[in-house]
């Protein structure tokens, strides 16, 4: 079992949990952070740090967040320290079904 994002995380994009992961398996894409499972150990660290409960064990969440981190983290970059969230993510912290609004591009170093 390894963790994963989803969408509550997109155009929110808080970083505390790239601050409290052991292993830096954190990947950063234009509006939202990517776990790359074959570099997260299951330390389950970085899910409570998250205020918009937007990381899930993989068994808690839907395949195709499971396949979508999967495939960004080999693309994007990695994140291995906190970030300033976007100027408008609190105003995006509470809406639902964010899928719509997810970005392809990479995070900028």
């Amino acid at each position: 079992m390894t963790y994963a994002v989803n969408d509550s995380c997109i155009k929110c994009k808080y970083t505390d949990c790239v601050d409290v992961c052991p292993v830096d398996c954190f990947y950063e894409g234009e509006n939202m952070l990517v776990i790359h499972p074959d570099e997260c150990i299951d330390c389950g660290v970085c899910e409570p740090e998250c205020p918009v409960d937007a990381i899930k064990p993989d068994s808690d969440i839907a395949e195709n967040w499971i396949k979508l981190n999967a495939e960004y983290a080999v693309i994007w970059p990695n994140i291995a320290r906190k970030k300033a969230a976007p100027v408008d993510a609190d105003d995006w912290r509470d809406k639902p079904n964010k899928i719509e609004f997810f970005s392809p591009n990479p995070g900028k170093k």
